[in-house]
């Protein structure tokens, strides 16, 4: 189980973009995540008529090593860190340290 999992609300705590929030669109194999309007980047594309794919400058996001992000607490609202617990029917669940509260009972 990791703790940080594709949909979760992220904080960037590290880099150029410390303190923005946004949500994880896919994580990498390598310790890497791509979180939603961060670590923006420029992109030059070329085009392709064949598929009706304009070329030029792009704006993307590329991935930010899982160490600069942190889980963002709602209830808190700020970065959290995460551990894990098992629940009494066994079923091992994510936690906020700070105040112990489940991040996932879905």
């Amino acid at each position: 189980m990791q703790k940080i999992k594709k949909g979760d609300d992220v904080i960037v705590t590290a880099g150029r973009d410390k303190g923005k929030r946004g949500q994880v669109l896919r994580l990498t194999g390598d310790g890497r995540a791509y979180v939603n309007d961060v670590n923006l980047v420029k992109k030059h594309k070329r085009g392709n008529p064949q598929r009706n794919e304009k070329g030029g400058i792009v704006e993307q996001e590329a991935p930010i090593h899982l160490s600069n992000i942190a889980l963002y607490n709602p209830t808190l609202k700020k970065a959290d860190r995460v551990g894990f617990r098992t629940l009494e029917d066994g079923k091992k669940v994510r936690y906020f340290k700070s105040n112990d509260e489940v991040v996932d009972l879905a």
